[in-house]
Order: C-alpha cells, then structure tokens, then sequence
C-alpha cells in the first residue's frame, strides 16, 4: 500500500525582483533622476537664494570699487587707453575664484553623510538607482549650483573686461577654468561628505584640501629654496674688475666664468601646479612681456610668467653687465630665456581632477550595499 504526500506550494512571493544592477551602472535617466531631486531641494531653500544675492551684491561691489578707485588713478595718464585694464580684470577674476573656494564646498560636503543622517540616503539605495548615480547625479547638482553662482558673476567679468588692457579671449578660458576648477572642488567635498559621518567634519576636511592646494604648496615651494640652489660655475657676462667707475663711458663687458649659486626651481615647480589660482591665471591668453606686467600690475599676468619661469629653471648664461645700464644692456650676447612655451596649467588641472576622481571613486565604494562594516554612530535608514 502506498501513501502519497502531497507538498503543500509555496506561497505567491509576487513578481521577480529585477536583476541587480552593477555598483558603477550609469544612466541618464538615473543621473537626470538624482540631480533633479538634490536641485529641487535647493530651489525650495531660502538660504540658497540668499546667497545668490548676497554673493551678487560683494562680486558687484568689489568691481565698482576697483573701476572707480584705478578710473581715478588713470587720470594721471591721460596719454595711455586705460593702463589699468588688466589689473582691474584680475582683481575680479581672482575675488570670484576666491569667493567660488569659499561657496563651493558647502554645496557638497554635506551632500551625502547629511541626507544619510537625515535617514534619506537608504531610501534611494533600496531603489534601481546604482551607487555610481546616486553620487554623480549629486555631484551634477553641486557643480549647477556652484556654477549658478559663476553665472551671477559673468556680468561684473564682462564689465572688467571692457576696461581694456585684456584678450577678449580670456573671458572664454577664465569662465571655462573657473567652471572646472568649482567641478574640482565639489568632487573633493562629496568624497568627505562619504568619507566621514559627521557634516562639520567633511567641510573642514574640504577645506583643509583646498587650502593645502592653494596656500600650503606655495609655502613649501618657497622653503624649499634653499634646498633646490647650489653652487656652480656659470658663464657670465660681466663688468671687468680693471673698469674704472669714473669714466664717462659704459663699460667694455667680458665673458667670465664664475661659481655662484643656481636656484633650480624646475624641481619644485609642480608644487605650484595644483594651485586654482595658477590654473586659471596660466590659461589666460596673456602676453609675454614681463616689464609691461609689471607697469600695468596685471596679477594674472604676472602669475602666469611666474610660473612658466620657475618650470623653465635658470638659464646658462648669466647677464650681470646689463644692470650698469641701458648702452650695456644692448651689447649684451646673453640670450633671455623665454618661458612662454612652458604651459604649467594642463599639469595642474590633472592633478586637480585626480583628486576629484578620487572623491567620486570613495563616494561610490562608501555607498556599496549591502555594507561590510559602518562607522560608529551612523545612521542607515
């Protein structure tokens, strides 16, 4: 006799649940879906919109203060077309980058561990929504936001650049530098904002980094002077020590060999690479002619020659003849070295957008499910 079991049918689990999707799977829809929801969240902020304008009302004022105050000055030389055209343009380019280092990071740096402690973040990871699109579609929203700030600001560029003195060019290369250099920063603050569970913390953090780009380099750079100069014997063009100082006549200068110290700055110079300021001063379509810099005390002109000189290193021969005068100066055979074609911003740049790499590749890892371990005191949903 034989007995039949009959196995009762397991119950109805509903539909299949779609495929998973891979921790870097990226789409429009999905990169369009974010950025909307982080956008929208910041239209509806009043502390957003107040910021616009007050960041209207400073760059505004800062470029009426510089026009008035060098419009002043350039009475006193009615002959020249406006010889403080350039350095009424840096002054304003430099403020909105400054401004641009100081809005940006708070546009990002709380943009994950913010929503996370808001217990908001774990509702978009249980969606289709892949890590990846989550912190891209983040970041597009940070840098519209940052970039919405650029925008109130073309106008007082513009103004600056009618003063005279500038490329009209420079107004594509500053907007498109400062655009980029803005992107950077907001990809460094989302990897804090994934990186550290605290908003306080990533801020600072984002901080730290672009002040270390942009102040602390520079210092190393210049302590490391003594370093980098070491004695050498140089060729030399100079005054002969029979040369009497009473004569009338410029002096007969000589070739001479002599043992001095060489300051090697092609060593050191990519630490003044990664600098937001050299970035956008050395895009600049400037001329090359550092004594008219320095009379029209363009600051970005005469960053850039800076720069491109400390790349380019000393030059062979030494010109000590033509500092006795200008008939000296024009007998000297001592070529000047033209750093002009020594380009330090698309280093600079890399290194920036390494960085911002960097950020976006710990966002994405941070928000991997399911999760290996979490932080102490963090919040998930």
């Amino acid at each position: 006799m034989s007995v039949t079991v009959e196995t009762p049918a397991a119950p109805d689990a509903g539909p299949a649940a779609p495929a998973g999707r891979g921790t870097w799977a990226v789409s429009f829809e999905g990169l369009r879906t974010v950025a909307r929801l982080e956008l929208r969240q910041r239209i509806r902020s009043t502390r957003w919109k107040t910021a616009l304008v007050v960041w209207f009302l400073v760059i505004g004022g800062i470029t009426l203060l510089t026009t008035g105050a060098f419009s002043t000055m350039t009475s006193a030389y009615p002959q020249d077309e406006d010889p403080y055209g350039g350095t009424i343009y840096s002054i304003v380019v430099c403020f909105v980058l400054f401004l641009g280092l100081l809005v940006a990071p708070t546009l990002s740096a709380a943009s994950i561990n913010g929503d996370r402690n808001a217990g908001t973040l774990a509702t978009l990871q249980v969606t289709l929504l892949s890590p990846a699109e989550i912190v891209l579609g983040k970041l597009l929203a940070a840098w519209a936001a940052a970039l919405a700030f650029l925008v109130v600001s073309v106008p007082f560029i513009l103004w600056a650049l009618l003063a005279g003195g500038v490329d009209p060019l420079s107004l594509v290369t500053t907007l498109l530098m400062l655009a980029v250099v803005l992107g950077v920063v907001c990809a460094i603050g989302l990897g804090f904002s994934a990186l550290v569970s605290k908003t306080s913390g990533s801020a600072v953090l984002t901080y730290l980094t672009i002040g270390s780009l942009t102040v602390v380099l520079p210092i190393v750079f210049g302590l490391l002077v003594p370093v980098t100069t070491t004695e050498e014997e140089v060729r030399v063009w100079n005054v002969p020590p029979t040369y009497s100082w009473e004569d009338t006549e410029p002096p007969a200068c000589e070739w001479t060999t002599e043992r001095i110290g060489v300051w090697h700055s092609e060593r050191t110079w990519w630490l003044l690479a990664p600098n937001p300021f050299v970035v956008v001063a050395d895009a600049q379509p400037l001329g090359d002619d550092p004594e008219q810099m320095a009379e029209e005390a363009n600051i970005l002109a005469m960053l850039q020659y800076g720069v491109r000189y400390a790349r380019t290193g000393p030059a062979p021969e030494q010109d000590y003849c033509s500092w006795y005068g200008e008939d000296a100066a024009a007998a000297s055979p001592v070529e000047e070295v033209e750093p002009t074609d020594a380009l330090v911003w698309p280093w600079g740049l890399g290194l920036q957008l390494l960085l911002a790499a960097g950020g976006v590749v710990i966002a994405v890892n941070r928000l991997r499910i399911p999760y290996d371990t979490l932080p102490r005191d963090t919040r998930v949903a």
